[in-house]
C-alpha cells in the first residue's frame, strides 16, 4: 500500500515519517502569518495554500478551521521565542542573552500586533490562548534574567515580568514605521541601566 512504501523509504533514509507534512504545516504557518498581518482575518484560505505551494486539503487537513490557523500562528510564534530563550541561555554570555532574547520580543510583539485583527476574529475571543502562552512567557524572561544578575553584572531592582511590560508597552504606544526602533532603544536603556558595571569593564 502506498503509506507502507512511504514508511519503508522514511526507514530505509532513517527519516521521521511524516517529516514532508510536518514542513508543510510549518511553512502554512509562516504563509499564514503574513497573510494575517496584511490581510486581517480576512486573508483567503485558498490563496494561503496556493502561496504555501500545498493544495486547500491539506491545509484543512492540518488546520480544520480559519480560527484553529489564527490560533497555531500564534502558538509556533510562542514555541520560538521559547525555543530561542533556551537556545540564547545555552551560547550566549548572561546579559547578551537577555538582551537578545529582549529584541526577539519586540520582533514577536510586532507579529501580535501585526495580526491583532485576525487573533480579536477568533471565535470566543483570545482570553484563552494568552492565557496558556502568558505563563511560557515569563517562565523564559525570569530564567534568563536570574541567570544574569547570577553573572553580577546586573542588577535587577524589578520582577522580569516588568520588563516585558516596558518593552511591550512601547509597541503598543508607538505609531508610525519605526516603532521597531523605539522598542529597541527600549531595551538597550534597560539593560543600561541594569548594569552594575560598563559592558568593557
Amino acid at each position: 500500500m502506498p503509506e507502507d512504501r512511504s514508511k519503508d523509504r522514511a526507514a530505509s533514509t532513517g527519516r521521521k515519517p511524516r517529516a514532508d507534512a510536518e514542513r508543510n504545516r510549518l511553512h502554512l504557518l509562516e504563509v499564514a502569518k503574513a497573510a494575517f498581518a496584511q490581510k486581517g482575518p480576512g486573508a483567503s484560505l485558498e490563496e494561503i495554500a496556493r502561496t504555501a505551494g500545498v493544495g486547500i486539503g491539506t491545509l484543512y487537513r492540518h488546520f480544520p478551521t480559519r480560527d484553529a490557523l489564527i490560533a497555531e500562528v500564534y502558538r509556533n510564534e510562542t514555541r520560538q521565542l521559547m525555543e530561542a530563550a533556551t537556545r540564547l541561555g545555552a551560547t550566549r554570555p548572561p546579559v547578551e542573552a537577555l538582551r537578545d532574547w529582549l529584541l526577539l520580543f519586540v520582533d514577536y510583539m510586532g507579529t501580535k500586533q501585526g495580526m491583532a485583527e485576525a487573533l480579536n476574529s477568533i471565535v470566543g475571543g483570545t482570553t484563552e490562548l494568552y492565557a496558556n502562552t502568558g505563563p511560557q512567557l515569563i517562565s523564559a524572561m525570569t530564567e534568563l534574567a536570574d541567570r544574569a544578575v547570577k553573572s553580577g553584572e546586573i542588577r535587577l531592582d524589578m520582577e522580569p515580568m516588568d520588563l516585558l511590560r516596558a518593552v511591550g508597552g512601547v509597541v503598543y504606544i508607538s505609531a508610525g514605521p519605526d516603532w521597531d526602533r523605539s522598542a529597541r532603544r527600549v531595551v538597550d536603556i534597560l539593560i543600561a541601566g541594569m548594569r552594575t558595571t560598563p559592558p568593557d569593564a
